[in-house]
């Protein structure tokens, strides 16, 4: 698919342009000539974003809010961060103005029992794609699976304080993907034709446990992180008021589901971008700066 002509589109608009990947969305689609709008709930938040990018102040929970935004473009990357009540009308506001959206969604279909543990999340996801597919737009939904950078949030302030790296269930498989692969397949999506209709399942190329994750780590840093298993109950404890308790509960499930489950991969990122996914020791090397001391991490 990665030899597809580009379509001539109108401009993409690009929600939670600030976030993970909605950031390498946005550059993604400057690099192929693609004009580009962001929505922000604070025009701020246009600092951090190109000169080239046109920035439109809207919220998803106040869907007349988006109609400036919409007016004129071609097609929406999707990226729902809002509680799920205003679902429905965004969709509905879509439909009106754009031809093709491809949402960020998560592999809830897949059955592999990393994914299938209760997930309030997953289920806003289900509803989001089920109103979108009523309304004829066309559609591609993205699904990563667990993302690399998650490892910023979870062990960079341990490793950048030199501390043993403490963690539950470090047997637990995943093929974690480079959020720059997902941003790819998405930017791909919104302004080539061949991936309407697409439903991918994207994931990193191997399957490694939580303790080797952070081994790939200490070798892209040059030195060995020391691993220590946590109690399931421990994590709950120390990931008061950081975490809602459902999603807490919700990772400790899945990761107790995937020990001794070699994890689930899929080819998507080869079949559309025509090249094959970035490792996670490629991943850490070009993140080292993120896990030494002083960084800010992501």
């Amino acid at each position: 698919m990665g030899g597809v002509n580009r379509i001539d589109i109108p401009p993409v608009l690009v929600t939670g342009a600030t976030g993970r990947i909605g950031r390498i969305v946005v550059d993604q689609l400057l690099d192929a000539g693609v004009a580009v709008r962001a929505l922000a709930r604070r025009s701020a938040a246009a600092t951090t974003l190109p000169a080239k990018v046109e920035v439109f102040t809207g919220d998803l929970t106040v869907p007349e809010s988006l109609d400036p935004a919409l007016k004129g473009t071609g097609a929406v990357f999707l990226v729902w961060t809002a509680p799920p009540r205003t679902a429905a009308a965004v969709i509905e506001r879509l439909s009106a103005h754009v031809r093709r959206v491809v949402l960020l969604s998560s592999p809830h279909q897949t059955p592999h029992p990393f994914f299938q543990q209760p997930n309030p999340m997953a289920v806003l996801h289900a509803d989001i794609e089920r109103l979108i597919a009523a309304t004829g737009l066309e559609s591609t939904i993205i699904r990563p699976g667990m993302l690399a950078s998650n490892s910023l949030a979870w062990w960079a302030p341990a490793i950048r304080a030199a501390e043993v790296v403490r963690w539950p269930y470090g047997a637990a498989e995943s093929a974690p993907i480079d959020d720059r692969d997902v941003a790819a397949v998405a930017a791909r999506a919104l302004h080539q034709d061949g991936h309407v209709g697409g439903d991918y399942v994207l994931t990193g190329p191997e399957s490694l446990t939580q303790a080797a994750q952070v081994g790939i780590i200490g070798d892209a840093l040059g030195n060995r992180i020391a691993f220590e298993e946590m109690t399931p109950d421990e994590f709950r404890s120390l990931s008061k008021g950081t975490a809602p308790s459902s999603v807490v509960d919700m990772l400790l499930a899945a990761w107790s589901a995937a020990v001794g489950q070699p994890a689930y991969i899929t080819t998507a990122v080869a079949d559309v971008l025509g090249t094959a996914p970035r490792t996670f020791r490629q991943w850490a090397a070009d993140h080292v700066t993120a896990f030494t001391e002083g960084s800010e991490g992501a």
